[in-house]
């Protein structure tokens, strides 16, 4: 007998990653030859190939045998799948609009038919539906990545439930198709940029001064790799507006942190700290998508990727003075929302116990960052406004920013270009140049530049109002700093923790300044160039205590429940209704009764079938031709909102709203997953539950062909994290794409009986001593039976019938913390752990 080739046989658990799945170069088959060993020919995958495709070996069977094996259930069913014709055959009969995808808007006959492996092909059975078939689409691309002309492929991988099929290409390929590298290996990738549209689109780095060390490999790589024709750089020392103006025409990325390591000949050399991008056109690392995309990592134990994000974040500081909007030239002057001190700790308290020495090092390098952030940016002006003691978005600029698209700010300069006679081409140019001035534009660029580093591009919200707001988010994260910073030096650091001296204009500072100006000039020069400064928890307790007294007198409404703007230059509240009043909570700075407040009044005015909303219809205004939907308001719903709201009423013990919007919002990610060929986009209209939308900016991570690779980096978070939040009951709806409608109102009735059952039980127990009988459940509430999901039961006739529930039974009770008092960490799946 002759030996018979043998057919792939991947691993038989759904839960493989592809790079296992298709890589596996064992081979199995069950077939038996017929004829003598001279002569004898066998079946195999390959069924058509030449003896030389399949490695000497004639493939072709003079008959085939039929198994008999398919239909035992005990058997899972695997396919036998010719790759290249399969998936032209897809295309072909199921594309129907062209978009090498298959969706819901694809109107073919959305069934497509297999043969079995265990029969050779022989035994067939039909594929259906939008589901199975852009599964089995996205297999065949992953197939193909590994060079596979056939597979076997198990059923269970198309039909396998969309959660845990989402969450294992998040957790597998999606962070490793998000992850980058600024090095010779890492190079070719970053460089490009789509959203420069100068004229000179050389491949550029730019290294801090005083890096040679860095500039020198650099130069090293652009000579090694003449063909990704790299232009090295150096800043100046002091990186004004001015400076940043005039690079604007050659744009490049901006170098990060590097590591020594031994390359393959045993020389030293640097490699770059690797990073997370958020996805499509935005290929560099972002401020505060990276606190979002680091809680994704860390749930999915990706903790050396997160701690490398926060080096990153710290040589930004160290080296461009503060955490930018992104490390492309044109942010230099911008920064983005403050989340660092939450994301470094989380990483510290996740590093092993073993090397405490090194951990402890390594949080007080980034300590120190942090509070040089927090003094130097966000309490020095014109951030910080003095007469409130709040902070403000403000980025320094000249100019119109340059990353946006050629058109976008047509509308804008139309009416100063008509008035002076000049194409808008012809104005943009003189007024970038500073041959021409305009007031009222440098006043409109200083507040778009504002908006840009809010992270909230655009909204009505901020429009031609950003840099002179006292915005909520913004300060609610930096009382969580000096909460943050006050705790880590007071548990941590021995309750003393020393920085080079910074100037500010916070209180404290004013008072050393004052100090410093009593003392004689024969003292002051007897003092060292290089001052220190002590910090104790003390100082940053009193800090937050103020910031908190400060948020409570100019931004909360007792009337409304919720918190708002304020406007330092017309020193007036604002009125715009933004989920960002949750911030409060997530940061803890709401005391409880705000809290309850917020949950009662404000929590309603956002929650939406998918989600919460950005802001509130009514806060937006009308929408016609002249003024646009903006993509951070009504009715778009982000990632970053839904985080922050499930941690910050979880900390409060608002479990079940927590729950109950996490599953809105999971569940539209899940159904666009379900419906869209696997798409994970950038944002979603959750109003009208799609994300095809029209607005600005387009939506990021819907282009891609037959498989997505790395869906989008804070919404892949947001599904990680929030998958911690879903109960057995609630992760199982959410694999059948069940209406949150339909959910939560089996949930609350199912949870009324249950209370009722309680108060019942606990009648009993007091009253047998009496010999009172109890009334039982159909004595109260008669014949009510919870149905499923998918049936519809009357909520209220159910609870009309229904005693009142006592209040302290919808939440877990959480304790009444103090002015500056965090609640605990409990955030689910990012429990801190506990350092011993």
């Amino acid at each position: 007998m002759a030996d018979t080739p043998r057919l792939p046989t991947p691993p038989c658990t759904t839960v493989v990653p592809a790079n296992e799945y298709y890589a596996n170069a064992n081979y199995v088959s069950r077939n038996r030859t017929i004829g003598s060993s001279s002569k004898t020919t066998s079946q195999s995958a390959n069924d058509g190939a030449t003896q030389e495709e399949s490695g000497g070996v004639n493939t072709k069977y003079r008959r085939q045998r039929r198994a008999s094996h398919d239909d035992k259930a005990f058997k899972p069913r695997r396919f036998l799948i010719d790759v290249e014709e399969t998936q032209r055959l897809i295309l072909e009969q199921e594309d129907t609009d062209g978009d090498f995808q298959i969706t819901v808007n694809d109107i073919g006959p959305k069934v497509i038919t297999l043969g079995t492996a265990d029969s050779a092909g022989f035994n067939k059975y039909d594929i259906r539906g939008t589901y199975m078939l852009s599964n089995l689409l996205q297999e065949l691309s992953l197939a193909q990545d590994y060079g596979r002309k056939y597979v076997v492929l198990d059923e269970a991988r198309l039909n396998e439930n969309p959660v845990d099929r989402l969450s294992r290409m998040i957790r597998h390929h999606f962070w490793d198709g998000l992850t980058r590298r600024i090095d010779a290996e890492g190079l070719e990738t970053i460089s490009n940029d789509p959203k420069n549209r100068s004229k000179n689109t050389a491949p550029r780095i730019y290294v801090p001064y005083g890096q040679n060390e860095i500039l020198e490999y650099y130069k090293g790589v652009s000579v090694s790799k003449p063909n990704l024709r790299l232009e090295v750089e150096q800043l100046p020392r002091e990186i004004t507006p001015k400076y940043v103006q005039s690079i604007n025409e050659k744009p490049g990325i901006l170098a990060l942190a590097m590591t020594k390591h031994l390359d393959e000949d045993g020389s030293e050399t640097l490699k770059g700290v690797p990073f997370v991008v958020p996805g499509g056109r935005f290929n560099e690392m972002y401020g505060w998508d990276s606190y979002f995309e680091s809680l994704g990592l860390l749930v999915d134990g990706r903790l050396e990727l997160a701690k490398g994000m926060v080096d990153n974040f710290v040589y930004e500081i160290q080296h461009y003075g503060k955490i930018l909007n992104a490390n492309r030239s044109y942010y230099l002057t911008r920064t983005q929302p403050p989340f660092l001190t939450d994301m470094m700790l989380k990483v510290y308290d996740r590093l092993p116990f073993s090397l405490e020495t090194e951990n402890k090092q390594w949080l007080a390098v980034a300590l120190a960052a942090a509070i040089k952030e927090y003094l130097t940016v966000w309490m020095s002006q014109p951030r910080y406004d003095p007469v409130t003691g709040l902070s403000r978005f403000y980025s320094e600029g000249i100019g119109m920013p340059p990353e946006t698209e050629a058109t976008h700010f047509d509308h804008v300069i139309k009416p100063f270009a008509d008035a002076m006679g000049l194409s808008i081409e012809a104005y943009c140019k003189m007024y970038n140049e500073g041959t021409l001035t305009e007031p009222e534009l440098d006043t409109y660029f200083k507040h778009d530049r504002a908006v840009r580093e809010s992270g909230h591009d655009t909204t009505y919200r901020l429009d031609n109002c950003c840099a002179d707001l006292a915005t909520i988010d913004l300060n609610a994260l930096l009382y969580k700093y000096e909460i943050d910073i006050a705790e880590t030096i007071q548990t941590i650091f021995g309750d003393s923790f020393e920085t080079p001296h910074f100037d500010c204009y916070d209180t404290l500072a004013q008072e050393k300044k004052e100090e410093k100006e009593e003392k004689t000039e024969s003292e002051q020069e007897k003092e060292p160039e290089e001052r220190k400064f002590v910090h104790t928890s003390e100082q940053w307790f009193e800090r937050a205590r103020i910031r908190q007294e400060r948020l409570n007198r100019y931004c909360w409404n007792e009337e409304r429940g919720m918190f708002f703007d304020y406007d330092t230059r017309l020193e007036t509240m604002c009125t715009y209704e933004s989920v960002t009043t949750f911030y409060a909570m997530w940061a803890g700075c709401a005391d409880r009764d705000k809290a309850e407040r917020m949950m009662t009044k404000a929590l309603p005015l956002f929650e939406v079938t998918g989600g919460l909303v950005s802001g509130t219809e009514s806060s937006r205004g009308f929408i016609t031709l002249a003024r646009p939907n903006r993509q951070w308001d009504f009715p778009f719903g982000w990632a970053p909102h839904q985080i922050i709201s499930w941690i910050g009423f979880e900390k409060y013990g608002f479990m079940e709203e927590a729950k109950r919007t996490c599953y809105r919002w999971l569940y539209t990610i899940t159904k666009a997953f379900v419906d869209f060929n696997g798409v994970v986009p950038e944002k979603f209209d959750i109003v009208n539950m799609t994300h095809k939308v029209q607005v600005e900016y387009g939506n990021v991570g819907v282009d891609f062909k037959f498989i997505p690779r790395e869906g989008f980096g804070w919404m892949n978070a947001s599904y990680q994290v929030g998958l911690g939040y879903m109960d057995r009951g609630l992760r199982r709806a959410l694999g059948a794409v069940m209406e949150p409608t339909k959910v939560f109102q089996s949930r609350s009735q199912a949870s009324l009986l249950a209370n009722l059952n309680a108060s019942a039980n606990a009648t009993v127990a007091k009253t047998e001593a009496i010999s009172i009988k109890p009334p039982t459940t159909e004595n109260v509430v008669g014949e009510v039976v919870i149905v499923g999901a998918n049936n519809s039961v009357d909520q209220q006739s159910v609870s009309a019938e229904l005693p009142l529930i006592p209040a302290e039974l919808h939440h877990h009770p959480v304790r009444r913390h103090s002015l500056v008092e965090q609640p605990l960490d409990v955030t689910t799946r990012l429990l801190r752990p506990h350092r011993t």
